[in-house]
């Protein structure tokens, strides 16, 4: 893709190591499943911690496919028994989580009306009282369901992994708060965009030597 195709673009290739990483690399895809559905997203993202994308999509699949319509309200979740989610392939511990967001909606909501209305932080905030969703969760949600621009999510290790093989001057030597300080750095030249910075590193494959 050609740096100069879109804003975000244009904006990002004047790091020229990201314009190399954009011109190296093929159009993220989008993955906005589900866009209108906050709710339903948080639960996909619960089965899927920890597991691979095949396993997680059939146990998604075997969860939706225990209510009427294959959709899990919330009331419908927190009504089920254990032994009844455990047919599905659910362990305990998620179980525990799915129904925490379930007892979260019901109190809170989390619309996107309600939330369009907040800042990434604020959303982080008020989401992270939910068992099982970290700032992490937030983050994918932020970025790949609400479609916010300037999500970095640094806490993710292929990001952090593909920005040393990218940025090696900078980040050569450094560990622990002295590395995450650099990567910050870095990434603050790629505001307001840095999504799409994060995307094309995901799909960047680099050449290791």
């Amino acid at each position: 893709m050609n740096p100069t195709d879109s804003p975000a673009l244009a904006h990002l290739a004047k790091d020229p190591i990201m314009a190399r990483l954009i011109t190296e690399t093929a159009s993220p895809k989008l993955f906005n499943d589900y866009a209108d559905d906050v709710y339903l997203a948080l639960l996909e993202s619960i089965v899927s911690q920890q597991i691979s994308v095949k396993a997680a999509d059939a146990i998604f699949t075997r969860f939706r496919n225990l209510f009427p319509d294959n959709y899990p309200e919330a009331t419908a979740l927190v009504a089920k028994t254990t032994d009844e989610l455990r047919s599905a392939g659910l362990s305990f511990q998620k179980i525990k989580y799915l129904q925490s967001v379930a007892e979260f909606s019901l109190a809170n909501p989390i619309d996107r009306a309600h939330l369009d209305a907040m800042t990434d932080e604020e959303i982080v905030q008020y989401l992270l009282p939910i068992k099982g969703v970290g700032r992490w969760t937030v983050e994918m949600m932020l970025m790949f369901v609400l479609d916010r621009p300037d999500v970095f999510p640094i806490d993710d290790l292929v990001i952090r992994q593909r920005m040393l093989l990218a940025y090696p001057e900078q980040t050569s030597g450094l560990t622990g708060k002295a590395l995450y300080k650099t990567l910050h750095e870095i990434a603050d030249t790629w505001r307001p965009h840095r999504t799409t910075a994060s995307r094309y590193l995901w799909r960047w494959k680099p050449v290791l030597s």
